[in-house]
């Protein structure tokens, strides 16, 4: 790769850093070709952008990148796939998924809106988030409940109400 290449791939790299909140790095490496050609299948139906990249040109574009990944260069070591999503938690739910047939991949490391999170450890808590669709939901949920129970006490009441009425009338 001539130097003209490599600071093209710095510039698109750097570029994809910046646009995106959710990047995740796992490590592919003794993936056959039949898994990773499943891995990316699974990463298109799920609508997971995932590239293989170099260390170190994903390195130089973490340090020209506007945003701060804190120690997730640290974690550039052997085979490292890229993964870019709109939801913080499907690269997670993706590799434990995949990795209910095999070990691999394992996840490096994770940004998720200025969240910082390194080692293969931290792949339960990264399931475990909540989705910004799921949060919204949630919040609804919780903003409703009162006034469901306003709007069913008020009804409640009225056919009490006129329970009672009826009951007097009869006698």
């Amino acid at each position: 790769m001539t130097r003209e290449e490599k600071s093209k791939v710095i510039e698109v790299l750097t570029t994809q850093l910046g646009e995106e909140n959710i990047v995740y790095l796992a490590d592919i490496s003794g993936l056959n070709a039949l898994s990773t050609s499943n891995l990316r299948r699974a990463c298109f139906k799920a609508n997971i952008k995932l590239a293989v990249v170099k260390n170190t040109l994903l390195a130089k574009a973490m340090e020209k990148s506007d945003k701060d990944f804190g120690d997730l260069p640290s974690a550039l070591k052997g085979n490292t796939a890229l993964m870019f999503s709109e939801t913080g938690n499907a690269p997670a739910k993706l590799i434990k998924d995949f990795r209910k047939k095999s070990t691999i991949p394992l996840l490096k490391g994770a940004y998720i809106e200025e969240a910082i999170y390194i080692g293969d450890d931290q792949l339960e808590a990264l399931v475990g988030l909540k989705s910004k669709e799921e949060v919204i939901g949630d919040i609804i949920t919780l903003l409703q409940s009162p006034a469901k129970n306003v709007i069913s006490a008020l009804q409640s009441g009225g056919n009490k109400l006129s329970g009672i009425i009826k009951t007097l009338s009869e006698k």
